[in-house]
């Protein structure tokens, strides 16, 4: 797997060489067309297991209390999130892009994650403040989506049963700047600068595929995302698309 240190690299050389760039170019669709194949591969029978199983269980009530079968679930379900987390990595530097109002986009998702919240029936207060007046963005509406709703669960998840989460943007002539702000548990300073790197969690059954996979898409947008954090005031998560 390509680290972000690696895809960085790559880059300074396909703009410093046009026959590198070439090659490269064709080296990456590659690498992409396999990791695709491998998940695809490994995903169609692991999900018929998992069906297997649930059936099974429907079936037969008796066996969740046979010894290790609900830690036999939780290990087959988190292979398919890994699987399927490691497509989206795979695919997120490959955007479709539209041209959509931006502020809407924000508002859609500020209604949708209050709206889970409230299902879940936590303690968590949630606010947001996006100008009515954003106007139009070209990029990918669905990745972009994907990017925000990743912040807003890992803020829900560092808030616990309580705290707030604020998901604010603006605009200024030429940059689109969204936060996502949480109130939690708060990032210790010697992890920091590894979380956005594959595979490197610090959650439990955490794939670490989920802000690696924003970052990548930030920057396929040409933007960046950053993160501020502390235990006594929380953790910001802000991201700079170029209009």
């Amino acid at each position: 797997m390509l680290s972000n240190i690696d895809i960085n690299k790559m880059n300074e050389l396909m703009e410093e060489n046009k026959v590198a760039k070439q090659i490269i170019s064709q080296l990456l669709e590659n690498h992409h067309t396999i990791v695709s194949m491998i998940a695809h591969e490994i995903r169609n029978p692991l999900t018929l297991v998992s069906s297997s199983l649930q059936i099974m269980e429907k079936q037969h009530p008796e066996v969740r209390e046979f010894y290790n079968w609900d830690q036999t679930m939780e290990d087959v379900q988190f292979m398919c999130s890994l699987l399927n987390d490691l497509s989206s990595f795979n695919n997120s530097s490959t955007l479709h892009y539209s041209v959509f109002p931006i502020g809407q986009l924000l508002k859609n998702i500020s209604v949708s994650f209050a709206i889970s919240l409230n299902a879940r029936n936590l303690g968590i207060e949630f606010s947001s403040k996006i100008p009515s007046d954003m106007g139009n963005y070209t990029g990918d509406k669905v990745k972009l989506e994907e990017v925000i709703l990743n912040l807003l669960k890992n803020a829900r998840e560092a808030s616990g049963d309580t705290g707030h989460i604020f998901l604010s943007a603006e605009r200024t002539k030429d940059t689109v700047v969204i936060r996502c702000a949480d109130n939690g548990c708060g990032i210790p300073k010697d992890i920091i600068n590894t979380i956005f790197d594959p595979f490197v969690t610090y959650k439990e059954n955490g794939t670490g595929l989920g802000l690696s996979s924003a970052k990548r898409i930030v920057e396929a947008h040409k933007g960046t995302i950053r993160a501020e954090s502390s235990d006594e005031t929380g953790t910001v998560f802000t991201i700079t698309l170029p209009v």
